[in-house]
């Protein structure tokens, strides 16, 4: 299994498999949902839900995005593609009603309305970009990157607002604190931290 996403009722989840395929697992029962959903292009290597669980994003090798109504398998929309880049990573604001995506193209984010239409190009990370995440209210965008930094962002504009640095190596993960106050993130270093989002300052020694 190459990348999975839970639903965010915590039910199924997607993922693939290393064939390019996407399929769903109901949690509970550990099996299969239905067939392999639409689309075969080159493989899937990131997957997020919306945040009311109809549909699912997925990047690929190919720089493609897809989204898939989870109820059928069924592609939503038309491809998208804006370079022939990998795509490392994708995700929905929590409004749903837009999302981020990031890989190799020039550390470069990209930030898509709901149906697919690319709204800004976000420019700063030195290296590919392989985890954002956004702030609660999804007037905000973190991101991680190979250059070792985490950076904030004004999702409206894509103005940078903050350079974080402390990792010693790739930048591979980031999520949000459930009360938004804190950013943890994960490194090829070896290490977890947590930063205190009011001053953007590391809290305690890395786990």
């Amino acid at each position: 299994v190459d990348t999975i996403a839970v639903s965010p009722d915590g039910l199924m989840v997607v993922g693939q498999c290393g064939d390019g395929r996407v399929r769903l697992w109901n949690i509970k029962e550990g099996s299969l949902v239905g067939n392999p959903w639409e689309g075969n292009n080159d493989r899937v290597v990131c997957l997020d839900w919306s945040p009311n669980g109809a549909e699912v994003a997925g990047g690929s090798k190919d720089g493609t995005i897809r989204r898939w109504n989870t109820t059928t398998g069924r592609q939503i929309g038309p491809l998208i593609k804006k370079s022939d880049d990998w795509i490392w990573t994708i995700k929905y604001s929590p409004q749903g009603d837009k999302f981020a995506s990031g890989g190799r193209a020039y550390g470069m984010i990209r930030v898509w309305s709901k149906d697919g239409k690319l709204l800004i190009e976000i420019k700063g990370h030195d290296g590919p970009v392989m985890s954002l995440c956004w702030s609660k209210d999804g007037a905000y965008i973190f991101s991680g990157s190979y250059d070792q930094t985490i950076r904030k962002w004004q999702s409206v504009d894509g103005k940078e607002l903050v350079v974080i640095r402390g990792h010693t190596n790739v930048v591979i993960s980031l999520c949000l604190s459930p009360d938004g106050s804190h950013l943890i993130s994960a490194s090829s270093d070896c290490s977890v931290r947590i930063w205190d989002l009011e001053t953007n300052q590391e809290i305690g020694d890395p786990l």
